[in-house]
């Protein structure tokens, strides 16, 4: 069969689906009876199935990636025209887009200054990770080489990656890990360590992230990083207190920040960077999913002048960052970063994200009220959790497979919505909400009204 009359044949191409993909993060073993899902057209924040059926998108791609909502033809003609022109120079030289995207990026992002262009969030903190070790060898010695890591945290899924992860069950037959990397407590204030709560846990947990770094020696550490908002790890948002703290830490300790925006960037909280909604002044911030909305891939690790500087030295010949991403030499990622910037600022999708963003927490904690399995709703922008116990006293979690059910109901609906799933054992009981930052009050009723049915079919 020809590849063109296999794009006339769906069955076909299921078949070959079933045959010859690997697919992310799925047991295969039911694909021997049931189809695999593929997707085949996307508008706005609907997508279609290949057997014709219609869903509402509530998780941008179900990875909390196509920001600007699927259909843009600007960014498609964009690409085209520059892949026709120049498609791909090794990023030892550059090109036209990619020093244009860089500068509207750091217009965005005060207190930084350069950016190193990767091809997927993993990738874009091994640059961080790599960095502040060749920064350690450099200029302390070896010794400032550990890096700190919070529980639930996830920053990607190469094994450096994972030795950042504080997602054990993501983490699992995967070992031995990279040395140097250590956990910091969570800063979940539903499930606070010590019983604490508001800005006396915020910095309560903050504490106990000075308290690792006194325990390891604070000249081994070199840098703490953390996701602005833990994602994965159940919309996790940072407790009053908590993030002043941590900055007054890493100063004291002469340790680099390092802020992971790969699901927060480009305005899934209401601004271009979760970090900015605390006041954090960053030293190195990493990006990915939103940057180009899914266009194209792009990832940045973007760093301040004084870290840049710290690689200036020809007096030394290995003294640069000897790195390389080929395919941080795509045109096409940065090209597509510029139109969805474009459109982020053209059509006000921060104002909106904060805006309906507001809508989509009242209107899951209006589910709360009618739904006691709901223990705790949590998020900022378009980006909320919905933690679902079997008692509100006890906060026992809810079963993974109920949540699971959960999910598949809405989907059956038409609704995609996530859920944490094979992450923090015994935690995976969040449902998890981060539509296209063109969302609508309308569609938010959609996605409340597929939840709460599928919670009472579910649930009871």
């Amino acid at each position: 069969m020809t590849l063109h009359s296999m794009n006339n044949d769906p069955s076909a191409i299921v078949e070959a689906d079933r045959a010859h993909v690997w697919h992310h993060l799925i047991q295969h073993k039911p694909f021997e009876t049931v189809d695999p899902r593929i997707i085949v057209e996307g508008r706005g924040l609907r997508v279609w199935d290949i057997k014709g059926k219609e869903h509402l998108d509530a998780v941008s791609g179900a990875v909390w990636t196509v920001n600007v909502g699927y259909g843009r033809k600007r960014i498609a003609d964009a690409v085209a025209a520059q892949l026709t022109k120049m498609c791909f120079f090794a990023g030892a030289s550059g090109t036209i887009p990619g020093a244009q995207f860089a500068e509207a990026l750091i217009d965005k992002m005060p207190g930084m200054s350069r950016v190193y262009y990767a091809n997927s969030g993993s990738e874009a903190n091994e640059k961080a990770f790599k960095m502040v070790r060749q920064i350690a060898h450099k200029h302390h010695g070896g010794k400032k080489h550990k890096i700190l890591y919070r529980e639930r945290d996830y920053h990607g899924t190469t094994i450096a990656n994972l030795s950042a992860g504080g997602q054990a069950e993501r983490n699992a037959h995967y070992g031995p890990f990279v040395p140097g990397f250590v956990a910091v407590p969570h800063c979940l204030e539903y499930r606070a360590q010590d019983g604490w709560s508001g800005e006396a846990y915020g910095e309560r947990a903050a504490n106990a992230i000075e308290e690792v770094i006194l325990r390891e020696g604070p000249d081994t550490v070199g840098a703490l990083c953390l996701e602005p908002i833990t994602a994965g790890g159940g919309i996790i948002t940072p407790p009053r207190g908590y993030w002043e703290r941590v900055q007054e830490i890493c100063a004291k300790y002469d340790i680099l920040l390092h802020i992971d925006e790969v699901v927060c960037g480009l305005g899934r909280t209401g601004a271009w960077f979760g970090y900015q909604q605390y006041g954090v002044k960053p030293d190195i911030v990493t990006m990915a999913k939103g940057v180009a909305s899914g266009y194209a891939a792009i990832s940045c690790c973007v760093t301040t002048e004084k870290v840049f500087s710290m690689f200036k030295d020809d007096s030394d010949h290995l003294g640069y960052f000897r790195d390389i991403s080929t395919f941080g030499g795509c045109t096409a990622g940065p090209t597509a970063a510029i139109e969805n910037m474009a459109i982020i600022e053209e059509e006000n999708l921060l104002e909106n994200s904060t805006r309906v963003g507001a809508y989509l927490k009242d209107s899951l904690n209006a589910l709360m009220d009618r739904h006691p399995v709901i223990g705790d709703v949590r998020g900022l922008g378009l980006f909320a959790g919905a933690e679902l116990v079997t008692d509100r006293d006890t906060k026992d979690p809810v079963n993974e497979k109920q949540v699971g059910a959960i999910v598949a109901d809405c989907m059956a609906q038409g609704v995609i919505i996530g859920a944490t799933n094979r992450s923090v054992p015994g935690f995976n009981n969040t449902l998890l909400f981060a539509p296209a930052l063109i969302a609508t009050r309308d569609d938010i009723d959609q996605i409340c009204n597929a939840v709460s049915g599928a919670i009472t079919r579910v649930l009871g």
